[in-house]
């Protein structure tokens, strides 16, 4: 997969995932990305034990135009923190945990169906 910053201005379903990166949009990014309600961007958290507010902040500032984010959380479910858990129910967004690949693909379906979802997606190999 070749490597080029994440930086996409617009919301794109995801063709690929693995080999630690993800391929939108005809482009490919090396590492972990958070899709939001305009734009995919790079996103600095490689495995679940790195999932804070202060991390998913993107996020939470679109509580007007997100009500769900879907957490792909590498290889394997994890569950949230308590602490990311309340920061999101405070913000009124829904958060659903599972592994990356589920993400990646209930991300695809709701995007299709025009619904107002965002995505965090830590890459797996």
């Amino acid at each position: 997969m070749a490597t080029q910053t994440a930086s996409y201005p617009g919301r794109a379903p995801i063709e690929a995932y693995g080999n630690g990166g993800f391929r939108f949009a005809g482009m490919s990014h090396r590492g972990s990305i958070l899709c939001l309600a305009n734009s995919i961007v790079a996103w600095d958290v490689a495995t679940p034990e790195q999932l804070t507010p202060a991390g998913l902040a993107p996020v939470l500032a679109e509580k007007d135009v997100t009500r769900s984010l879907l957490l792909g959380t590498g290889s394997r479910q994890v569950l949230p923190s308590p602490a990311l858990r309340a920061a999101f129910r405070e913000a009124g967004i829904a958060l659903e945990a599972m592994d990356t690949g589920a993400a990646c693909r209930t991300f695809n379906v709701l995007l299709g169906e025009r619904r107002p979802v965002a995505a965090a997606l830590i890459a797996i190999d």
